[in-house]
């Protein structure tokens, strides 16, 4: 008995098709460890906007510190930055802008993304240094203000217990971070200024932020 081997083959729109669902799939797929971490929704809704990925399949890794590369790949997602209206008189390297990167590394794009949208970062930065908490917090709110025109709502901002912790030119957008709701104190009124921030703390703040932006657009389209 001979047997044929049947071979399908798939239109153009089918593949498309079969991407796209497949994609969808992967972007599905839960993390498996954020059952006891509290900010879990907020890290599953920016995973399935595609501002922040799993450290490996299904793994989100809540509790690692987070770096200067994944930081600013963040940062990037995060407030929609792109080079779409920028013109190079020559190919960007992400050395032209952070000393200490490598420019053939899966963040390249983004640091020179984010260096040219006037991210604020040493240029002399580690790429695996881990940032604390007040320093992503400031990036953040700066970059954030400078590409969205926000209203600070007036009101006092609040008082931070452990104040004294801050470093100086980190005071103001910590307050403001706080008034905007990016960020917010613990129930004893501190803010941990130099506690290394964690993958969960920053995709909270991200999280925030990024509502604050939709919420902004919404109202100044009406």
């Amino acid at each position: 008995m001979t047997f044929k081997k049947k071979i399908i083959t798939l239109s153009s729109a089918a593949v498309l098709s079969l991407s796209v669902t497949l994609s969808a799939v992967a972007v599905s797929i839960p993390f498996k460890d954020l059952s006891d971490v509290p900010a879990k929704d907020k890290i599953i809704s920016l995973q399935e906007r595609g501002i922040v990925a799993g450290t490996s399949e299904g793994i989100f890794s809540p509790n690692s510190r987070v770096t200067t590369v994944q930081a600013l790949h963040m940062l990037v997602k995060t407030l929609d930055l792109n080079l779409n209206l920028v013109r190079f008189a020559k190919e960007p390297k992400a050395t032209d802008y952070f000393t200490k990167a490598d420019n053939d590394a899966w963040y390249a794009n983004a640091l020179i993304t984010a260096s040219v949208n006037g991210v604020e970062v040493d240029k002399d930065i580690e790429m695996n240094r881990f940032w604390t908490k007040e320093q992503f917090t400031n990036t953040l709110v700066t970059a954030m203000e400078r590409h969205y025109k926000l209203p600070l709502p007036k009101i006092m901002p609040p008082e931070i217990k452990d104040a004294g912790q801050m470093s100086e030119q980190y005071g103001g957008v910590i307050q403001r971070a706080l008034i905007y709701g990016v960020a917010e104190l613990d129930e004893e009124g501190n803010f941990y200024p130099k506690d290394e921030i964690t993958r969960a703390e920053a995709a909270e703040l991200l999280y925030n932020a990024v509502e604050l932006i939709k919420a902004h657009s919404e109202a100044a389209a009406n």
